[in-house]
């Protein structure tokens, strides 16, 4: 698609957006200090962003009880990995590109906690022991090492209208997720049997 007014320069955004205010600048951190710490304990769903060596991005979900992600000292922390399609993304970019963004949310709350930095693929038994979720250790966890961090504001939240219930969109006419899965992958299964295998792998696989 052609565009008549794309913006090009910073300059050229500045004069549309203005400057942040020196609140919005001075809140970054370089460690996880208790409030930090207290979102992080919170939190049962954490966005990973990572990109390959060419730039190329992805944004993966990791959902958990409440503290899954383990804050191991001031500027570290541990993700679990969980038993999902085996694509493994997020670990695939790390290996060719190590920085990464995480975004942070607790349900019902709207303000999230952005963390940026270095990440690292491990296999340290006592720290997947520390991870374990009805008896069964990941093979893998995600340690970052922080660089920026900071709590956003929720006004994205508060328009979203995310937690409130009834202003949520009727999703009945939405494809379910086996739908999706014929038609993008061109399976030549019917519906109803790939959705019987979604059900049966999160039935024994969720963990």
């Amino acid at each position: 698609m052609q565009f008549a007014e794309p913006i090009t320069t910073e300059a050229e955004l500045r004069a549309i957006t203005g400057l942040p205010a020196p609140r919005a600048l001075n809140k970054e951190l370089t460690t996880l200090d208790v409030h930090c710490r207290a979102i992080i304990a919170k939190s049962s769903f954490v966005l990973i962003s990572s990109s390959d060596r060419d730039g190329r991005a992805d944004v993966s979900p990791k959902g958990d009880p409440p503290g899954f992600v383990q804050v191991l000292d001031d500027v570290t922390l541990a993700i679990p990995d969980r038993p999902g399609n085996r694509r493994a993304d997020t670990f695939r970019n790390v290996l060719q590109n190590p920085r990464v963004g995480l975004l942070f949310l607790v349900p019902g709350r709207s303000e999230t906690l952005r963390v940026n930095g270095r990440a690292l693929i491990v296999r340290d038994l006592e720290l997947r022991e520390r991870m374990t979720v009805q008896g069964k250790l990941p093979e893998l966890a995600l340690v970052v090492s922080a660089e920026e961090v900071f709590v956003h504001c929720p006004k994205c939240m508060l328009r979203s209208r995310l937690w409130v219930r009834d202003a949520w969109p009727d999703v009945a006419d939405l494809p379910s997720h086996a739908r999706c899965l014929v038609d993008h992958a061109g399976l030549a299964q019917p519906v109803e049997e790939v959705e019987a295998a979604v059900r049966e792998g999160i039935r024994n696989t969720l963990y």
